[in-house]
């Protein structure tokens, strides 16, 4: 008996009416639905904490800008360093750090944001593995052993692209608005962000740098399913090139440095993609020709 057909056995066992299915997926569904509630109530009930440590950044840089004026000179490793908590952030007036809201229950409604956005971080370990546990019976032996993979690396990839969000570009992005302010004689045009505008750019910059660190995920997931090979990936560089760099000009703010930050780990991970569907490629000739092979 070949892999594919103890595959096809496993599958055939697995069969169930309809049905059964659909109240598997309302019994898995309410457990999803569970664990982001739970989850939604308890970042809520820290979304201030949450978002003082969203707000860090802002206060490293406006330290720094506060401490050496809007022509001074500040190393990026001091912006990168200071968030992190390695190196001491000048003491300066804690006040100088403002953020202002103009609506009555604006307040509450970003920390309602923030709490939903946190919850869906917080469950998805619950999320991943229902969906597994619900599409596992219909996958075959080799499909079960590539798709749990992808449930570890997409979070992990996720998490690099929040993590260079936050450590790295928001201090850049925040100096950067900071260095635009306008002091003169009698003129003052200070920056002065809402609450909720705050965590919307914070929010954009995390989905598009975590999605667009996705890259290796699908790309891998294209070559397994055949629609791609490693060759056209190789011959077709020069012009992914060409594509991260308009995707990094239009999902970062208009300076380039920021762009530079999503467009150099971009071409870097599509390398990575290359390689792993050229693993992908020499497993399945393997396992071919060990199929083809006489018993």
């Amino acid at each position: 008996m070949t892999s594919l057909d103890r595959d096809e056995a496993d599958i055939e066992a697995s069969r169930a009416p309809l049905m059964d299915h659909l109240i598997e997926l309302r019994g898995r569904l309410l457990i999803c639905v569970v664990a982001f509630v739970v989850a939604f109530i308890g970042c809520f009930a820290f979304s201030e904490k949450l978002y003082l440590f969203l707000v860090q950044p802002y206060v490293v840089s406006a330290a720094f800008h506060q401490t050496v004026g809007a022509h001074g000179h500040v190393s990026p490793f001091d912006l990168i360093l200071g968030t992190a908590g390695l190196v001491p952030v000048p003491d300066v007036d804690h006040q100088s750090v403002k953020l202002i809201y103009t609506a009555p229950l604006e307040i509450l409604f970003t920390k309602m944001k923030l709490a939903g956005l946190g919850a869906v971080i917080v469950a998805f370990p619950v999320l991943a593995w229902q969906l597994y546990r619900f599409v596992a019976p219909g996958l075959y032996r080799n499909e079960k052993g590539a798709f749990l993979p992808f449930l570890i690396a997409a979070p992990v990839l996720f998490l690099l692209g929040a993590a260079l969000v936050y450590f790295v570009m928001l201090p850049f992005v925040m100096w950067f608005s900071l260095s635009q302010q306008i002091i003169g004689e009698g003129v003052a045009a200070e920056l002065l962000p809402k609450v909720s505008d705050y965590l919307n750019l914070v929010t954009a910059l995390i989905l598009a740098f975590g999605l667009c660190f996705q890259l290796p995920v699908v790309m891998t997931l294209l070559g397994l399913a055949g629609l791609i090979s490693s060759q056209v990936m190789a011959k077709g560089r020069r012009y992914a090139i060409v594509a991260v760099v308009v995707v990094a000009a239009v999902v970062t703010p208009p300076d380039p440095i920021s762009q530079l930050m999503l467009a150099v780990p971009m071409v870097l991970l599509y390398e990575v993609s290359i390689w792993c569907v050229r693993i992908i490629e020499l497993r399945r000739k393997k396992a071919d020709a060990a199929d083809e092979a006489p018993a």
